[in-house]
């Protein structure tokens, strides 16, 4: 099995020393773009990197409920990145003020149009940002089991059906325009955790985190289906663990397909994927392609300053081997940046170890990031 990655592994290894020289040289196409850069070093670098000089106007973003542009989205870890509210930048002189475009959904989350580019490493969020003090399943795990003898559990554990979760993912760009002005390369890495702190006799312990990197070549597209503009086109490997020794070890590798879609204030991603083949003792959940499935799809609406998301996804086979899952997530504004949240999930996978088990789970807690 392979070991999770850590956080920091990610930002720099020795074999992307090249890719990030390279970066160097990729440039953010259009000044405009540095404003979406909310620190004050990062965006001040950013001018001088392009032109010596600051002021230029802030990419635009309509907003959702008269039409009217606002200023671009953040990219800050802790900050939301739908432009809600209007940043606080410098005012650009007349000679420098000039209309700027506006950004769609997609285009504020993958920076996909030249307008948008921010270069490279700069963290932003990926996955939402949650904490959820309440976090409840109607059919708690005690025993987990896998066609892998190596990989069942004898004797049930002593698991409240009550405990907490919590989800941290990042993600930045290590390589703008791999083919020219063509293709990105991001890495991500998404961590959540199931904490059953109110679980005083068992000493409150951690019953499942997954470490889930990722690396992913994102292209920009524009075409029209049925009123949908695809906007993105990508391809990337996935790596998803949960760091258990046997028993409880559960791993899988992905190598995944992204096709993205909007209009107004919708976004449909499609991710279609196909398992790294793994043989003999070392695969300790042979079948987890017929419960977590083949390929997902998620659906993100923004409606007065609410966001709503629906997770969709199967295993693309019939009789017993047909199993899936849907998720919908509500999260709405509280004070500033903090957003209440809700997460309702049915079906198979909630979590790795719980990848053949069938539950609902229903979490309520706070918000830092959201999809956009």
């Amino acid at each position: 099995m392979l070991r999770p990655i850590s956080l920091t592994a990610l930002a720099l290894v020795p074999g992307l020393f090249p890719l990030a020289v390279r970066a160097q040289n990729a440039e953010p196409a259009d000044m405009r773009a540095c404003t979406a850069i909310e620190t004050d070093s990062q965006r001040l670098a950013c001018y001088d990197r392009i032109a010596g000089r600051d002021g230029m106007p802030a990419a635009q973003k309509k907003d959702e409920t008269n039409g009217a542009a606002t200023n671009a989205p953040t990219v800050t870890v802790f900050s939301h990145e739908t432009a809600r509210t209007p940043s606080a930048k410098a005012t650009p002189s007349p000679e420098q003020a000039q209309e700027a475009p506006a950004l769609s959904l997609l285009d504020s989350r993958w920076e996909l149009s030249p307008e948008s580019k921010l270069g490279t490493f700069n963290l932003r969020g990926y996955k939402p940002i949650t904490v959820m003090p309440f976090f409840a399943s109607s059919n708690q795990n005690r025993q987990p089991t896998s066609p892998n003898p190596l990989n069942t559990v004898n004797t049930p554990e002593n698991l409240d059906n009550i405990e907490s979760k919590f989800q941290l993912s990042l993600k930045t760009k290590i390589w703008q325009g791999v083919f020219g002005d063509a293709g990105d390369v991001w890495v991500a890495y998404t961590q959540s955790s199931r904490w059953q702190v109110y679980n005083k006799q068992e000493s409150r312990p951690f019953r499942e985190t997954n470490y889930e990197p990722e690396a992913m070549l994102v292209f920009n597209t524009n075409y029209d289906i049925a009123g949908w503009n695809g906007r993105l086109l990508g391809i990337g490997f996935n790596h998803q663990s949960n760091g258990q020794s046997d028993p409880l070890s559960r791993s899988w590798n992905r190598v995944m397909g992204y096709v993205g879609f909007e209009r107004d204030n919708w976004t449909v991603t499609v991710r279609p994927w196909w398992r790294v083949p793994e043989g003999g003792t070392d695969d300790n959940n042979p079948d987890i392609s017929d419960y977590v499935g083949r390929a997902d799809m998620q659906i993100i609406h923004e409606w007065k300053g609410q966001e709503f998301g629906l997770m969709l996804r199967h295993s693309l086979r019939g009789g017993d081997r047909s199993h899936g899952a849907a998720q919908f997530t509500w999260s709405f504004p509280v004070a500033g940046n903090l957003r209440g949240y809700m997460e309702l999930f049915k079906g198979y996978g909630e979590s790795l170890i719980d990848y053949n088990h069938n539950a609902t789970y229903l979490g309520i807690g706070l918000s830092l990031l959201d999809w956009y």
